[in-house]
């Protein structure tokens, strides 16, 4: 019997005129029950003069106020404690909490129902069985259980299709590195940067080729890293496998997701949100491809906090050609490729740190680490690189190519400074390689 490629065949190869009327419905739907359930929202949409029964077409979607991180924290650690006004169910059918990573500001709290839980699952059951995940993969995932969503809906959604699941919880990178090799561990689950590092604690340390060892697929998550194609194939080169990326948040859910045919961008999972691109400058919805702009995302079935038209400041444009997979759901090319909020200006040039992680990993000579410093000499900025040199590189043998790389891919001048292999910070979860110290004054 020839296996199924899609995990829901329906959806997944809907029409977009179809799922178009299927997300209008939904949105309506969630509308209604965050309007008539959540004091937050429903005076944020009074505000706006807007109620249910104005959403009558797609095209009054665009009408809805959108929502900000920093509203939600303005609301929470209040009755009903800690969720604040959002809250659109009893407190006592929230059957679990996370919280955002705190790497943008105060962390916001994030409350589910047992159903939202599930429909976390079903979201990453999307995302694993597009990128291969079978029955007969021995998951591993090596990250610390904790207050963070991470991995942890990934986890139940391998066991949803049939996986093993091994949780790295608190061992160390060494110790997971030996698990992964005693249990012969076929796939994993982790941010780039720490993908990256446990394969230089790997070879460096433990005198492991992580090449040789089981893994054939690896899914990303929390860093753009697995959409920069020379982080990408660091990784694949590290490990003998492939890397898929995936973009999801604590507060929005696994919206996308890279599938097994490997389009150069991931697919929203539009059965289940309903992404908008909004212009930086115009604010004016971008409906075509090739223009690159802020996610509005909506999810359309999370009800105990909703989730409606909110602003991730993700930097995403739409795809101009469909994926080969068969798949309808259409394609955001090059993935998430950075934050509105990261992108700022260098001597009057608009930089993003994704660009210049393509460039410092394209270079076989420098390390996996860096770090990015702006700062300000009187009214003149600046901005200073510093990479690691890997055993037996001299800055001679990078200096040219990465100076003429990085003028090329982010039209800047860096002041370069080299640092034997190991000087830089490590990181484990999400890195923080870009520092701008013009804030601070």
């Amino acid at each position: 019997m020839k296996e199924q490629p899609f995990w829901n065949p329906i959806l997944e190869t809907m029409q977009q005129e179809k799922l178009k009327t299927l997300q209008l419905r939904k949105f309506q739907r969630i509308f209604k029950w965050t309007y008539e359930n959540s004091k937050f929202h429903k005076s944020l949409y009074q505000s706006a003069g807007i109620t249910p029964s104005d959403i009558r077409n797609y095209e009054d979607i665009k009408h809805v106020p959108k929502i900000e991180k920093s509203m939600m924290r303005s609301i929470q650690n209040k009755d009903p404690f800690p969720y604040g006004d959002a809250l659109c169910v009893p407190l006592e059918d929230v059957s679990t909490f996370r919280q955002t990573s705190g790497t943008t500001g105060q962390p916001v709290y994030q409350p589910d129902t047992w159903q939202d839980w599930e429909w976390w699952s079903e979201c990453w059951a999307y995302v694993l069985w597009a990128q291969g995940y079978r029955p007969k993969d021995r998951v591993f995932i090596p990250f610390g259980y904790n207050i963070f969503v991470a991995f942890w809906a990934g986890h139940y959604a391998a066991e949803k299709l049939g996986c093993e699941v091994v949780p790295g919880g608190v061992l160390d990178t060494q110790a997971r590195i030996l698990k992964i090799k005693e249990l012969h561990a076929s796939a994993m689950m982790a941010t780039p940067t720490y993908i990256l590092r446990m394969a230089d604690v790997a070879k460096n340390k433990m005198g492991i080729d992580p090449s040789e060892l089981s893994i054939d697929k690896i899914t990303c998550a929390g860093e753009p890293g697995a959409s920069i194609s020379s982080t990408k194939k660091r990784m694949e080169d590290a490990w003998g496998a492939k890397v898929f990326d995936h973009s999801g948040a604590t507060e929005i859910g696994a919206w996308s997701y890279e599938c097994d045919r490997q389009p150069c961008g991931m697919h929203v999972n539009e059965a289940m949100f309903l992404v908008e691109i909004e212009d930086i400058n115009t604010r004016k919805i971008i409906e075509g491809p090739g223009i690159k702009g802020k996610m509005i995302i909506t999810a359309l079935d999370r009800i105990a906090q909703p989730c409606i038209r909110f602003d991730s400041k993700d930097i995403i444009e739409w795809d101009s050609k469909p994926c080969s997979c068969g798949r309808t759901f259409r394609v955001i090319k090059g993935g998430v490729t950075g934050r509105s909020d990261d992108i700022t200006k260098v001597k009057g040039v608009l930089l993003s740190p994704a660009a210049i992680e393509e460039v410092v990993r394209s270079i076989k000579g420098l390390g996996d680490e860096f770090e990015v410093v702006v700062d300000k000499q009187g009214d003149v900025d600046r901005i200073k690189l510093k990479v690691e040199l890997l055993p037996e590189v001299s800055k001679q043998d990078v200096e040219f190519i990465l100076k003429d790389q990085l003028r090329i891919k982010t039209n800047l001048g860096y002041r370069i400074e080299y640092y034997d292999y190991g000087s830089l910070p490590r990181y484990e979860v999400k890195a923080k390689r870009f520092k701008d110290l013009r804030k601070k004054h």
